[in-house]
């Protein structure tokens, strides 16, 4: 078990939130989906996605290699998503507060699990 469990959980709360968020996406979740040209026929693969990104860093809390695993997964889609901003040349809160908060956020949970596991 990862001790302590909470940058875990906080992860897993605020990733279950945005999917809540993106199951019919309130309006600067849809600006941003827009601004950066993600194809409105995928939204919907948001919200399980990021349910079971949720779903793994709990899990992960017992069973470290799968919060590794999870981790990295949500920080190469963070990058993908700071690269999706810079490539529409939204340089805005979308990109500094969202994307890039939570690449930071991610990556740090990222190494924590790394040095505790």
């Amino acid at each position: 078990m990862i001790q302590p469990w909470w940058p875990l959980a906080l992860l897993a709360a605020t990733q279950l939130g945005d999917a809540a968020m993106c199951l019919k996406p309130i309006d600067f979740i849809r600006q941003c989906l827009t601004d950066v040209h993600f194809p409105v026929r995928f939204w919907k693969v948001l919200p399980p996605l990021k349910a079971g990104a949720a779903t793994g860093l709990v899990i992960g809390i017992w069973v470290p290699p799968l919060a590794v695993l999870v981790c990295a997964a949500l920080v190469g889609y963070f990058v993908l998503a700071v690269v999706a901003h810079l490539r529409a040349r939204d340089f805005g809160r979308a990109l500094f507060l969202n994307a890039t908060g939570m690449l930071v956020l991610c990556s740090a949970t990222l190494v924590f699990t790394l040095l505790a596991g």
